[in-house]
């Protein structure tokens, strides 16, 4: 017998016999470049190296449910909204969407979705779910008939590390419709979504530093309000809050846990199935641990919500859908299970249309240290979900407030995007990513935020015995967070202001100002395989958890607050020694700001002075700035931070403007590489050769270096220098060591002589 498991359904197939197969059978297989109507992949790397070993092909009267999802209409325009809703310089600043407005604006025509509920029906599948507004088409029927409609072969695979057949389409589906498709789920099952949790061993590693109020001093939901949140009286009313659920529950769980506590819930639950997949603890057991303590936690920070909903399913986009189509629309979300599509955009298109309708999606982080592709880490590398690490926590007291918190050493996930995510503009500000905490300018860096996720918790589940100090993971944080948040919306909801929305960029400013120690518990001890905590932004706990009821005013504060912002135009200059040059620095104002900007200019170099044209700027203007750089300063690009300061209200806001000094016309020398651009793979080494070319009358030798190498690359030079007049080329070679990070790095190479310097730089991809 081979066991076949896709989110809630197990199939079972009888193997006639063992399965051989010949060179000329694998060579005839051909697997098509990707169908131009649908805009992602499908086919699973492993089917298409023959890594998954073919098992034979599925009966064509097995019967599969699939969930086909349209194309954001409009992707460019979408992407210029999200733009102008977070930018608190922007008339349209977080101007949220309604579910009806995002549709119209963005989603799919009346006319494609009719035209694929019309395709699906001439194919023989019958539609059981799905709407446009939520962008899907569900549709079940025979594995024949799929095929057909989506001009595929289903076939069953060995899977490559687990114990187990999974099935999978053989090519990129394809249909002869004329629009575009974004992607179908559940044409595969090679991934099962699994929870964010885990169990302490034999409890040998059961904490012994619990300070909690339930059983052993185990921690409850509400003891991470109380060192969280505080006392105060935000409870979470007049909010919605989903959680993303994969299987259903019992909610006699969730009872027992209240009452072995002497605690109440007054929250009601509603139990939503998203595609047909049953919302009750069935199979093939009762196991509804995850489930369970997504509820507690969420119902601990926030007991006085006005609903709790579940939003069960099998397939990722399904269930998606549904949460941002429900009504009421809920404005925090979270998810506690980890999950690997073929294509790491599969979900963008909802995770945005959340961001558009002012909701919050909360992502574990994982549970298994730092990323790879191996330990399951999306959607927790998506630039728009807000990713929660775990911490250690230890309270002052049992049910008290907070005392003191380190990094869930060895445990947290956190790390750089596996999937190479690019960074986000919010991880790209001055200040975020650093040499200390060694994060990635080039793509995603996770997580944003952490909370408690050690192994000192009280958990009732799968109707068995309830258990103390046993389990942890992120599974608990998110949660955390997303009730939390529904605190900050109820506050938002008091001062008459739109709901907080996708709160990265937000908090990422709010942990750059002056007032981060006052809204964050900065985590600073700790250590996975790859990342250690640090102050300030790190990449096992983010920016740390949350400091009771400072954060909710600061976001709450900057979802309405008067405020300005700075602009360059142009954003680069390119002065020769003995000149002048000048950028146009605009002040733009949102929410009423007319206060003055007192504007300043930092990151000068030797020589090199800044003066303002009109300052301050009151309200809304432009001042000119004009750089003049002496004939002493030495040549090179150097980055001038212009920045803008009003009192009433307190504000400080940046821009930059590159400033590249070159030498007077006719004299000096300049650098080439050649490659410009290489890959090495890890304990290799690549070379590229540096040229120096002299002009006019310069004379001088010309020594090289490299800067901006990552962690684990060495470069070298033969020969380190020329002699006057400074021409030649020299081999410069990288060397890649083991414990190097994969990605694309810019080395700039800097020549000085003569009292002059210049560069160039080379892209180097390590590779493994």
């Amino acid at each position: 017998m081979i066991e076949l498991r896709s989110g809630l359904g197990v199939a079972v197939v009888r193997r006639l016999g063992v399965v051989l197969f010949s060179t000329l059978f694998l060579a005839a297989i051909q697997i098509p470049a990707r169908a131009e109507n649908f805009l992602t992949r499908h086919v699973r790397p492993a089917v298409n190296t023959g890594d998954a070993a073919y098992v034979g092909r599925m009966p064509g009267t097995q019967t599969l449910r699939i969930d086909v999802v349209l194309a954001v209409r409009d992707q460019a325009g979408l992407n210029k909204f999200l733009q102008e809703v977070y930018n608190p310089a922007s008339p349209s600043y977080r101007h949220f969407l309604t579910v009806k407005e995002f549709t119209a604006r963005f989603g799919p025509s009346q006319e494609d979705y009719d035209l694929l509920v019309d395709y699906a029906h001439r194919n023989g599948l019958k539609v059981v779910g799905g709407s446009r507004d939520g962008m899907d088409v569900q549709l079940e029927g025979p594995v024949a008939s799929i095929e057909t409609a989506f001009n595929v072969s289903m076939g069953f695979y060995q899977h490559p590390t687990e114990n187990r057949v999974f099935y999978a389409p053989d090519r990129e589906p394809s249909v002869d419709l004329p629009i575009r498709l974004w992607h179908v789920s559940g044409l595969d099952n090679y991934s099962i979504p699994r929870p964010a949790l885990i169990r302490s061993a034999n409890g040998g590693e059961k904490s012994t530093a619990t300070t909690g109020s339930g059983p052993s001093a185990s921690f409850l939901g509400s003891d991470m309000r109380a060192a969280y949140y505080g006392s105060s009286s935000l409870t979470g009313a007049g909010q919605y809050l989903g959680l993303l659920e994969y299987y259903g529950t019992n909610l006699t769980d969730l009872s027992t846990y209240y009452k072995n506590v002497g605690q109440t819930n007054n929250v009601p639950i509603t139990l939503h199935s998203t595609d047909g997949t049953s919302t009750s603890c069935v199979y093939p057991r009762c196991d509804d641990t995850e489930q369970t303590i997504d509820m507690t936690q969420a119902l601990g920070m926030a007991p006085g919500l006005s609903g709790l909903i579940m939003f069960v399913g099998s397939t990722d986009t399904a269930i998606l859908s549904s949460m941002t189509t429900y009504s009421p629309l809920p404005q925090q979300l979270s998810s506690s299970w980890t999950w690997s599509p073929a294509d790491p955009s599969t979900d963008d298109p909802y995770f945005e249309k959340m961001a558009s309708q002012g909701q919050s999606f909360f992502q574990a982080a994982g549970d298994s240290g730092a990323w790879t592709r191996s330990n399951y880490p999306f959607p927790s590398e998506d630039a728009n979900v807000i990713c929660v690490g775990g911490t250690d926590l230890t309270t002052s007291s049992a049910a008290g407030p907070w005392a003191s918190e380190t990094y869930w050493a060895s445990y947290g996930g956190g790390g750089i995007s596996p999937d190479h995510i690019p960074i986000p503009s919010w991880q790209q500000t001055a200040g975020v990513i650093t040499s200390t905490n060694e994060g990635s300018k080039s793509y995603r860096n996770g997580p944003d935020v952490a909370a408690n996720a050690n192994f000192t918790y009280y958990v009732c589940a799968d109707l068995e015995a309830c258990t103390a100090n046993e389990y942890g993971g992120t599974s608990f944080a998110a949660p955390l967070w997303a009730g939390y948040a529904a605190l900050a919306n109820q506050q938002a909801a008091a001062n008459s202001i739109s709901a907080l929305g996708f709160i990265n960029p937000s908090i990422y400013t709010i942990g750059l100002s002056g007032s981060y120690d006052a809204n964050f518990h900065d985590i600073t001890s700790g250590c996975n395989s790859s990342f250690c905590a640090e102050t300030g932004y790190d990449l096992v706990t983010g920016w740390g958890s949350m400091n009771g009821a400072n954060l909710i005013t600061a976001l709450v504060a900057a979802a309405s607050a008067p405020n300005f912002s700075l602009s360059a135009s142009p954003t680069s200059l390119s002065v020769a020694q003995g000149s002048s040059g000048g950028s146009n620095i605009s002040v733009s104002v949102v929410n009423g700001f007319d206060s003055a900007v007192t504007l300043s200019a930092s990151g000068l170099p030797s020589g090199v002075t800044a003066s303002f044209g009109t300052n301050p700027v009151t309200g809304a203007g432009t001042s000119l700035l004009t750089l003049t750089v002496a004939s002493s300063t030495v040549t090179g690009t150097y980055t001038i931070t212009v920045m803008g300061t009003s009192t009433s209200p307190a504000i400080t806001q940046t821009t930059t403007v590159s400033l590249t000094v070159s030498s007077p016309a006719g004299t000096g020398f300049s650098l080439s590489a050649s490659p410009s651009s290489l890959t090495v793979d890890l304990t290799s080494s690549g070379s590229t050769s540096i040229t120096s070319t002299v002009a006019g009358s310069f004379d001088s030798a010309v020594s090289l270096s490299a800067s901006g190498l990552p962690s684990g690359v060495t470069a070298s030079f033969n020969p380190t220098s020329f002699a006057a007049p400074g021409s030649g080329a020299s081999k410069l070679t990288f060397t890649v060591s083991r414990r190097a990070h994969t990605g694309t790095y810019t080395i700039t190479i800097t020549g000085t002589g003569g009292g002059l310097t210049e560069t160039t730089t080379v892209s180097l991809t390590v590779a493994r």
